[in-house]
Order: C-alpha cells, then sequence, then structure tokens
C-alpha cells in the first residue's frame, strides 16, 4: 500500500469526487482550445485525478465519478443563448468519443452520476442520496475545473453539511488564479486545502460532526485561514497599529483624530 494511504479508521465516511475527467476537458484539440493557461497545470491536475482514484482504491475510500454531457438537447435557454453569444461549441456529447472518461475507468462497483449542462453534481438526483445511504459525510475533490464544477460541487455539498477536502494538485482553474479560488473555498466552505502527496490526503479524523465544516489550507505558505503568510503579517501589523491608534485616542489630553 502507498504511503499517502491512510489508516481505514481514519476514512471512515469518506468519498473521492472526481469530477468531470472526460476527454473534451483533458486531452484532444477540444481540450486544448478550451484551457487557456499552462498546458502542464492541465496535464498535472489530470494525471493527479488518476494517481487519486488509484491511492483512495488502495485506501479503501469509495471512489464517485461525475462526467458533463452537454448536448444542446440539456441546455437551457440561457446556456444557448450564451453558446451563441460567445461562439462555443457544445462539448461532451452523448456517445462521443469527448464524453469518455480519461486516463481511468470506474469499475463496475464504483457509482457514476451525470450533469446534463449543469456544473454541480448535486444536479443529479441520486447523488446526495447516495452519499447518504453509505454514510459519507467527507468529500475529497479532483477533476477539473476548480473554479467551475468543482466549486459548484463543494458549495452544495458545505450548504447540506458535508466536510470537504480539496487537492490542489488535483485540480485546476479554467478562468480564475488557482490561489484565489482555492483560498475562497477554504475561508467560505470551511474546505481542508492539501495535496494527493500529503500523509493522510483521505483522512476524516480531523473533522467532528459538533466541530466547523472544514479545515484549513495547509502549507507553511498559508496561515490558518488560508492566508499567505506574509499578507497575514501584514494585516496583523495593520490592526496592532490601529489598536494602539485607538488607545492613543483614548489618553487624557490626547488631541482628537478627524475622521
Amino acid at each position: 500500500m502507498s504511503s499517502a494511504a491512510a489508516r481505514p479508521q481514519a476514512t471512515a465516511g469518506t468519498a473521492l469526487v472526481v469530477v468531470d475527467l472526460q476527454n473534451d476537458f483533458c486531452a484532444g484539440e477540444v481540450a486544448a482550445a478550451r484551457f487557456p493557461g499552462d498546458p502542464a497545470l492541465l496535464a498535472r491536475a489530470v494525471e493527479g485525478s488518476v494517481r487519486a482514484v488509484r491511492l483512495a482504491r488502495e485506501s479503501g475510500v469509495e471512489v464517485l465519478f461525475v462526467r458533463f454531457l452537454g448536448d444542446p438537447a440539456h441546455q437551457g435557454p440561457a446556456w444557448r443563448s450564451r453558446d451563441a453569444r460567445l461562439g462555443k461549441r457544445p462539448k461532451c456529447l452523448e456517445g462521443s468519443w469527448g464524453a469518455e472518461f480519461h486516463g481511468v475507468q470506474p469499475r463496475p462497483d464504483e457509482a457514476v452520476f451525470t450533469k446534463p449542462a449543469c456544473f454541480d453534481a448535486f444536479q443529479d438526483p441520486e447523488f446526495e442520496p447516495h452519499l447518504r445511504r453509505r454514510g459519507v459525510r467527507h468529500l475529497v475533490l479532483a477533476g477539473l475545473f476548480t473554479d467551475v464544477c468543482v466549486d459548484s460541487t463543494a458549495r452544495t455539498a458545505f450548504q447540506r453539511g458535508f466536510h470537504l477536502t480539496v487537492l490542489r494538485d488535483c485540480t485546476t482553474a479554467l478562468h480564475l488564479a488557482d490561489a484565489d479560488i482555492l483560498r475562497f473555498m477554504s475561508r467560505v466552505y470551511g474546505a481542508r486545502i492539501t495535496d494527493l502527496g500529503r500523509q493522510q490526503p483521505f483522512a476524516a479524523d480531523e473533522f467532528s460532526t459538533d466541530g466547523p465544516a472544514g479545515g484549513p489550507a495547509d502549507g507553511p505558505e498559508a496561515d490558518p485561514d488560508g492566508v499567505p503568510a506574509a499578507r497575514s503579517a501584514r494585516t496583523a501589523q495593520a490592526t496592532r497599529t490601529a489598536q494602539a491608534a485607538g488607545a492613543a485616542e483614548q489618553q487624557p489630553g490626547a488631541a482628537p483624530t478627524r475622521r
């Protein structure tokens, strides 16, 4: 078993959710034309997601696959209008190579959930009931894209009471800076932001049913809120300065401060 695999008792109630690891997002001309950033970032996220599936299986963690179907028949009026205005062509058409999973295939005993022209895995009406039946309380997210379908799924998961871990090296953003969307997810959803290579990436024992919905972004570059340490230090210094100024205003004989 890999050293990154977690103890069975530490991963109880955990599921790995692999989001949209499909050809039209991961490989080929469609994916290359769609992704505006460094192709190496996309390749890293895809390779990391495939590795996450392997490690989850080794750890006895349930793997759930989520897929997108973009057929015009599934699209609502707003979606069709946006695509027409921006000249966007539909992706992951049902039955096409582009809609097939990339790099790894679900096993017969692994559930697959479908999002017909929507971002959020919870839009599949079977997704949440499956989690409840299986006693899942902690979702580990990998796949594409951090600021679209991964975020949409994380947002609903948080609001439905699920703890969250986002594997930073198993995803990448499409429109926003990776650091910005990960910091947002840490602060707003209480998501733990970590890397697959960290010890116990699927561990859930830090999440208490009576505690917060998630943990901080880890790593030496972040404080408990997931804010870069340098920025956190500047904020703390500004707070101390403001407090000192306020105390000076209260001293007898001190000149009033105009606001």
